[in-house]
């Protein structure tokens, strides 16, 4: 019987198998063997996706007599399952206790779950020439940074071979700290550090599409893009679509797609220098555009800026550091505006080569959740969050991979026919969902 390890244990004496990306769609089963790869033939691609499952799998239900499931996607499942923490039911915790928490990690999932980045790019634009003629000083000093980088990564001509990719890792994830404060006052409850396991296969396809399923103390996340439509799942909302333009998962952006990575920064701007964990950096800010944020508002809800910043190391090149930023005005009915301010900064470590295309192999992100401006309550919120991750599996151009693993669930699907899609799907979002848990991602 093989030995347990322990989340981010070095021995990886087992071998993980990935999850196909749509349950009724299995392309392919990836196992890394001496660089090459063993894969299973296609089989029968379904012409209508399954209905998504309202909330986490059951504990082994449907997987003896199942036909969604394949035998090597049950052991992939099953693999998962493993790496999940299993609480033994207790009679002694309270409700209220339990509902904390289901609420704490709803908002770990909202936050960190999958983001996506600031604006729209495309696998398929290219990098702008190198000018200094008639160029600002910022504009060509961000063009010379980003193609050090690319050189750095693996270079462009191997970045446009890559034509899909798979990517499989772990994470843990705390919300380390929940504090008020009102006038004249301040708490601080440091109570809530139940930390929580769990894992993600990431797929990605050019041009423009990407699935990820993540995996967290019982409940799971799904998000994907068919290059049209940017949807996501979760338990406690259903299937829903974001607002404005498709924009990549910024997941991605945290050293697993160096492409899309100097993609998005295509048109910042070089703002200065810092040293990042004692190491010299150039800071690159991008800003999303008004037309951009204007897509993504909706309703009482006003993207007013979302920010990125760009950690370039000056000794390796590779991109070390990602800070994001983001404000969100939310107009109550008769009362007074409240403002959600997200930050997240990730830290992007041990690059290692595979396949010639440098790759982060773990890293980590503080997130950071402001709530402010309503002064009728007196009270502002900040909860911080932490997540690291290490990746265990990452291969490309995998045989069999095809436009049917990326197709949206059938919900927004079908909505969305007819739609003008180039300003982001006109789709009706859930109005009992969680503010906290949206803005995020919208």
């Amino acid at each position: 019987m093989d030995k347990k390890h322990g989340l981010f244990s070095k021995s990886h004496s087992r071998r993980s198998r990935s999850k196909s990306p749509v349950r009724a769609v299995s392309p392919i089963i990836i196992r890394r063997r001496k660089g090459r790869y063993v894969s299973q033939p296609d089989r029968h691609v379904s012409e209508m996706l399954p209905p998504v499952i309202e909330g986490p799998d059951p504990d082994g239900e449907d997987s003896g007599s199942s036909g969604d499931y394949s035998r090597l996607e049950r052991r992939w499942y099953n693999w998962m399952k493993c790496q999940l923490p299993v609480a033994p039911p207790s009679v002694s915790s309270s409700s209220s206790s339990s509902g904390f928490k289901r609420t704490d990690l709803r908002l770990l999932l909202g936050v960190l779950g999958a983001p996506l980045g600031p604006v729209h790019v495309s696998a398929l634009d290219l990098l702008p020439h190198l000018s200094i003629k008639n160029t600002p000083m910022e504009t060509s000093s961000a063009q010379y940074i980003l193609q050090q980088y690319t050189a750095a990564s693996g270079g462009y001509k191997l970045h446009s071979s890559v034509q899909n990719g798979y990517v499989m890792g772990r994470i843990r994830t705390v919300a380390s700290e929940f504090e008020t404060g009102s006038k004249g006052s301040k708490s601080k409850n440091n109570s809530s550090k139940a930390v929580e396991s769990g894992g993600f296969v990431l797929w990605h396809m050019s041009p423009d599409m990407w699935y990820m399923e993540l995996v967290l103390g019982g409940s799971k996340v799904l998000a994907g893009c068919d290059g049209k439509l940017v949807w996501r799942h979760t338990p406690w909302l259903g299937p829903h679509a974001a607002k404005g333009p498709v924009r990549p998962l910024r997941r991605a952006l945290q050293g697993l797609d160096p492409r899309t990575t100097a993609n998005m920064f295509a048109s910042a701007r070089c703002i200065g220098e810092k040293k990042i964990d004692g190491e010299d950096c150039f800071i690159l800010k991008l800003c999303a555009d008004p037309a951009t944020l204007r897509a993504r508002s909706e309703g009482a809800s006003e993207t007013i800026r979302h920010t990125l910043f760009g950690y370039f190391s000056q000794k390796t090149g590779l991109l070390v550091h990602l800070e994001d930023s983001q404000l969100t005005r939310i107009q109550n009915i008769g009362g007074e505006a409240v403002y959600w301010e997200t930050t997240i900064n990730s830290y992007l470590e041990d690059y290692k080569p595979v396949e010639g295309i440098v790759i982060a192999h773990s890293g980590r992100s503080v997130a950071t959740l402001l709530r402010f401006g309503d002064m009728s309550s007196g009270h502002n919120t900040k909860t911080t969050m932490q997540e690291a991750w290490v990746i265990d599996e990452i291969a490309f151009n995998v045989p069999g991979l095809s436009m049917d693993c990326f197709i949206p669930p059938s919900e927004l699907r079908f909505d969305s026919q007819g739609e003008d899609l180039s300003q982001g799907p006109k789709i009706k979002t859930l109005q009992q969902s969680s503010v906290a848990t949206r803005h995020n991602y919208g």
